[in-house]
C-alpha cells in the first residue's frame, strides 16, 4: 500500500485501506494487479485520469510542407542572401525546402553558372539542413530538395 504523498504504508487489509482513503477525501486506485501481494495506492482518479488524457493528447504533431525557393543564374547576392535567410526559417518551421534555378532563353547555355548559385545556396543552408535529393537537371530548371537536419 502506498499513501497519498507516495509513502510506503506496508502490507494492509483491504477494509482498513479503503478507510485510509476515505478519511482522505481521495480513492483507493490497485496499481499492480499481478504483484503477490497487488499493489494499491490512495490517489485522487478524476485527477489523475485527467493529467494521462493530458499528457496524451499533448503529443502535437507536425505536417512538414514543402516550401519552394526560385531563382535565377543571375540573380544578385544580395537577393541570393534574402532568399537563403527565408529559406532558413522555413527549415527552422520543420519544413522540407525545394530550391530551384530557372534557366530562360539562351541562358540554358550556361547550366554551370546555375550550378554554381545552388552550390553556393546548399554550402550557406548546411548548418540547419540536409540534402534529401542532390541537384538535378529538370528540363529547364535545376532543382536541389532540402530537408531540416
Amino acid at each position: 500500500m502506498i499513501s497519498g504523498e507516495g509513502g510506503q504504508l506496508g502490507i494492509i487489509p483491504t477494509e482498513e485501506a479503503l478507510n485510509l482513503a476515505r478519511e482522505a477525501g481521495l480513492d483507493l486506485v490497485e496499481v499492480a494487479p499481478n504483484e503477490k501481494p497487488p499493489v494499491c495506492r490512495i490517489m485522487d482518479f478524476g485527477k489523475f485520469k485527467y493529467q494521462q488524457k493530458k499528457k496524451h493528447h499533448k503529443t502535437h504533431v507536425h505536417h512538414a510542407k514543402i516550401k519552394e525557393i526560385r531563382l535565377r543564374p543571375k540573380t544578385g547576392d544580395h537577393d541570393i542572401e534574402f532568399k537563403v535567410n527565408q529559406a532558413k526559417t522555413f527549415l527552422l518551421h520543420k519544413d522540407k525546402v525545394v530550391v530551384s534555378v530557372v534557366f530562360r532563353g539562351r541562358e540554358l547555355a550556361h547550366i554551370d553558372e546555375g550550378q554554381r548559385v545552388m552550390k553556393a545556396i546548399v554550402q550557406q543552408l548546411d548548418p540547419v539542413s540536409k540534402v534529401e535529393a542532390p541537384p538535378q537537371q529538370m528540363g529547364r530548371r535545376l532543382v536541389c530538395t532540402l530537408s531540416p537536419k
